[in-house]
């Protein structure tokens, strides 16, 4: 029995490698999220150089500024998105796998991998995705016209949910008192 136990133990053990196919393929997104946004950064460029046509009126240069900024957001938004997947593919790594050897002593792996429990990588992915939704909400602010007063009253009341999410994600959580 005991030696049924142990092999046992041993398969339920090593099934954490099981999680190396996530990090790989979390990398494999965040190298193709980084491509994606960048092949949009270079575009973007592009297109921020016909502002500078002089022959553009006021009213299509505003426009295009808008439509600038927007593409901006789109793009920290994608790169956003490829911080994100690299982060759980590390956070994952360390938990299930092994420490990452290079990181040792690292001033970078120090601010980064600060990730010593699912809690922590729950934490940081829910705050990256925070800060995804509140790009994606500038973006989509921007894009919007406001024709009535109710139009801005649900602009005001949602700049002022993103401001106390921000808040409430912010604070310090209280300290677990240990039990002996």
């Amino acid at each position: 029995m005991k030696f049924l136990e142990t092999v046992f133990e041993n398969i339920l053990w090593n099934s954490r490698f099981i999680t190396i196919v996530v990090v790989v393929f979390s990398l494999l997104l965040a190298v193709g999220a980084l491509l994606v946004t960048t092949v949009d950064a270079i575009g973007l460029l592009g297109f921020m150089l016909s502002y500078v046509n002089p022959s553009l009126t006021d009213e299509v240069r505003d426009a295009q500024r808008i439509e600038t900024i927007a593409r901006v957001v789109g793009v920290i938004d994608g790169y956003l998105i490829a911080a994100i997947l690299l982060i759980f593919a590390l956070g994952l790594y360390e938990l299930f796998v092994n420490k990452i050897n290079q990181a040792e002593g690292s001033e970078l792996a120090e601010r980064l991998l600060l990730i010593r429990s699912l809690d922590d990588l729950k934490d940081r992915l829910a705050n990256m995705v925070l800060l995804i939704l509140v790009v994606k909400f500038f973006q989509q602010a921007l894009n919007t016209k406001y024709k009535t007063v109710e139009d801005m009253f649900f602009l005001a009341l949602g700049i002022l949910m993103i401001a106390g999410a921000l808040y409430l994600s912010g604070r310090a959580k209280p300290a677990k008192i240990e039990t002996k």
